[in-house]
């Protein structure tokens, strides 16, 4: 097979193109997936929202660690390192408990 017939054609709409902020983000995990829900969370506020949730499969989640670390590694070989600053435990009710 060439390149050619191995390529995906990907499309992005405007509006997912815009993206979503989050600066919070819940794991959850159950034998067959990963959920992740990325959360903007408003200083002072009693409510934060989740802006986005993504359903992957233990193997993908792997991936996923695996290509975020790649890139984390790159930016800092370009930008310095990334600064880790303590912050405050964030006591979190979400939703009903239970397994996916």
């Amino acid at each position: 097979m060439s390149d050619k017939e191995n390529q995906i054609n990907i499309e992005l709409d405007e509006k997912t193109a815009e993206g979503s902020y989050s600066n919070l983000a819940v794991i959850n995990h159950s034998v067959s997936e990963f959920v992740v829900d990325f959360i903007s969370l408003m200083p002072g506020a009693p409510k934060a929202k989740v802006k986005s949730r993504v359903i992957l499969t233990p193997q993908h989640a792997k991936k996923f660690l695996k290509a975020l670390q790649d890139n984390v590694t790159k930016f800092e070989s370009s930008h310095g390192t990334i600064k880790d600053y303590e912050q405050p435990g964030i006591p979190i009710n979400f939703g009903p408990a239970g397994e996916a």
